[in-house]
């Protein structure tokens, strides 16, 4: 019984795979003509679709609008009931149907040509109504359905949605999208964090992690240390406020496993057993690109400094995992 559910499994994997990997050298010509189709228009992509396709279609208009492409969904059935109000002739429809035969998309096509707006339709028949009437026709055939009756939309829709990555990825990358303008799409949630938060956003300044000078001795700077917001780490800074070494709790524990006495551990400068060259970061660095720094070196701290070497502060690992980047 439980290999046959496997197999089931196996069997769906494996022709949900073939009919993306058939899409790509049925791309060509027409597809380029739907990426400039998309570049030069300016208006919006509206993306239509009944049923499954049209789930493909809220999907992908996501993901077009968050990828630079102004975008929006409109159901047919609604369509025919005023939304086509929404459709002007500066946009391009992008229909969604597996048959090209679908009542609902059929009953709105005179009123789409009608408003002059471009249409490209992703559909598995040239030859049906939708196809007919395509300024740009995609095709998203597939072989067959993973469905073991050969009935549920199953394939077709993998095929649809991945096609319609496709044409999102090209529209992207032909745009030149830059990271701070994807950023600006996507201000909250992990994503957000990951491409807009900046060192400069969490780290705790020299107020809250206040700096030492080198002569000062080791039990001076764990009294500093323990008087600071972050714990366990400080700045050592010369005269003019660059950065010349950087201690840690890990540091002293390293010192007084080595045998060596406590008092004098305590007593001697601290310039003597600072780490001379940290790892630092500048204050404009993302701060995912420092919780990967730490990450890869097991660091819990990370020094902060600003282009002529002056101290700024601490990054903190407990910072960086209260906004989820660590």
């Amino acid at each position: 019984m439980n290999e046959s559910i496997l197999n089931q499994a196996r069997e769906t994997l494996r022709i949900e795979a073939g009919a993306v990997a058939d899409l790509i050298p049925r791309l060509g010509e027409g597809f380029v003509a739907a990426v400039q189709m998309l570049l030069n228009t300016p208006g919006r992509a509206i993306l239509t679709g009944v049923g499954k396709s049209g789930a493909v279609g809220r999907k992908l208009a996501a993901t077009l609008a968050s990828t630079g492409t102004p975008s929006a969904f409109m159901h047919p059935t609604d369509a025919a009931h005023g939304d086509l109000g929404m459709i002007t002739g500066n946009d391009v429809v992008i229909a969604l149907s597996q048959s090209g035969e679908s009542n609902e998309l059929s009953a709105i096509l005179p009123a789409i040509k009608r408003r002059g707006a471009l249409l490209i339709v992703i559909c598995g028949n040239p030859d049906s109504t939708l196809g007919r009437h395509a300024d740009v026709y995609l095709d998203a055939a597939v072989a067959q359905e993973a469905c073991p009756l050969g009935l549920a939309p199953t394939a077709s829709t993998v095929a649809t949605l991945a096609l319609g990555d496709a044409l999102a990825m090209a529209t992207m990358a032909a745009r030149g999208v830059t990271v701070d303008q994807f950023a600006a799409c996507h201000p909250a949630g992990t994503l957000g964090r990951k491409v807009l938060l900046r060192v400069a956003d969490i780290m705790h300044g020299n107020g809250d992690n206040p700096t030492i000078p080198p002569e000062m001795t080791v039990l001076e700077a764990l009294i500093a240390m323990s008087q600071a917001e972050v714990r366990g780490a400080i700045n050592v800074v010369d005269e003019t406020g660059r950065l010349r070494g950087f201690f840690t709790d890990g540091d002293l524990r390293v010192l007084l496993q080595s045998g060596a006495d406590p008092q004098q551990v305590l007593s001697q400068p601290i310039e003597q057993v600072m780490t001379k060259t940290p790892t630092t970061c500048p204050p404009d660095m993302l701060a995912a690109e420092a919780a990967r720094i730490m990450e890869d070196r097991q660091f819990d701290n990370l020094p902060v400094v600003d282009s002529e070497g002056r101290s700024m502060g601490v990054v903190d690992i407990q910072d960086l995992i209260k906004v989820g980047l660590a």
